[in-house]
């Protein structure tokens, strides 16, 4: 179990690396785990961040130093969108990673932020024990990324002007969305879309270039988006954009480890899960803190608005997904389950 004494004992920081656990009588095996968020301490900062450093701390402790790990936030070792190309070749270890961010890849992943699909943590917290998880899983096992921590977060808006609640209020407006299938549903509500990862809807949203940048709310605080909006639409209740956001693994990096080690990596991620799910819901309630305090206007999503994006996503997002891959219909239908 996790303590903050143990895990504090367990860590060394350094300005940009971790390094953990380094064995007296042998080379410890050393992976290396990357992310785009903001780097801090174990026990300050950008919750994803933590988690890594608290993954990497306790798998040093558990396996008595065997396994090492160096944390490379703000993708300072691979860029953000090669991440997830370079577990599956071997080329990267660990990564905590947008799902839907592989979706150029592989587009079954963009399940991952299917809007409307999931509503609730609960919702999506269910996906692993249920059939749509085992699925997913052995999907991506099958393509080179194993999953440690399932996490999930949900999302909200951050607009330079005027609020963005309903579909209607996104009509000719530069938004960007997060995945091909926010895309999709932004598009059918007459705005124009923009593509970027979470860590460059600042520079989009500063220059023009974006209007409006929906992300995850530890998002829409790391990457301080407060200083260029003046409006917020908070996810903090319901929400139709939840991301899987996960603490993946390179298959190819995991079968080449011992079976103990691979016990206590697979045990870890599990555990961090709790972390995760309180981490993310604390953030959405901090986000409406944080933008209130910028002078910005914030607004709430209701059950109803919910509905009428999810509506939309219903008749373009989702019919367009499930029609990609054989794959891709029985996730969606598998997800529409849990959903039920």
């Amino acid at each position: 179990m996790f303590t903050r004494r143990h895990l504090l004992a367990n860590a060394v920081a350094a300005p940009a690396i971790l390094r953990f656990g380094i064995g007296t009588a042998h080379a410890a095996t050393t992976l290396k785990i990357s992310h785009q968020f903001p780097g801090g301490t174990i026990d300050k900062g950008d919750f994803r961040d933590r988690l890594c450093r608290m993954f990497a701390a306790e798998v040093s402790k558990r396996s008595n130093g065997d396994i090492a790990a160096e944390i490379y936030p703000n993708s300072s070792l691979i860029k953000t969108n090669a991440q997830f190309s370079a577990m599956r070749k071997g080329a990267l270890d660990i990564s905590l990673y947008p799902m839907p961010y592989a979706g150029g890849e592989l587009p079954e992943t963009n399940i991952g932020l299917m809007p409307g699909l999931v509503t609730t943590y609960d919702q999506g917290i269910r996906w692993k024990k249920e059939p749509v998880g085992k699925a997913l899983s052995d999907f991506l096992a099958d393509k080179g990324i194993i999953l440690l921590s399932w996490v999930w977060q949900a999302g909200g808006v951050a607009s330079r002007s005027k609020p963005i609640v309903a579909p209607e209020d996104a009509k000719g407006m530069k938004v960007r969305g997060g995945s091909r299938e926010m895309d999709m549903v932004l598009q059918t509500a007459g705005a124009s879309v923009l593509s970027v990862p979470s860590n460059e809807i600042y520079a989009a949203m500063q220059t023009g270039a974006c209007d409006a940048g929906i992300t995850s709310s530890t998002s829409l605080i790391s990457f301080r988006l407060e200083e260029v909006a003046k409006s917020l639409t908070s996810g903090a209740g319901t929400s139709y954009w939840f991301m899987l956001e996960p603490l993946m693994m390179s298959k190819a990096i995991f079968d080449k480890l011992p079976k103990n080690q691979q016990d206590i990596l697979v045990a870890v991620g599990e555990e961090l899960e709790a972390f995760g799910r309180k981490g993310a819901q604390d953030d959405d309630i901090e986000v409406a803190k944080v933008y209130e305090k910028a002078g910005a206007k914030v607004s709430a999503l209701d059950a109803a608005t919910v509905g009428k994006w999810r509506d939309i996503a219903r008749d373009t997002a989702w019919k367009d997904y499930g029609a990609k891959t054989a794959t891709a219909a029985n996730l969606l239908k598998l997800a529409s389950d849990v959903a039920a």
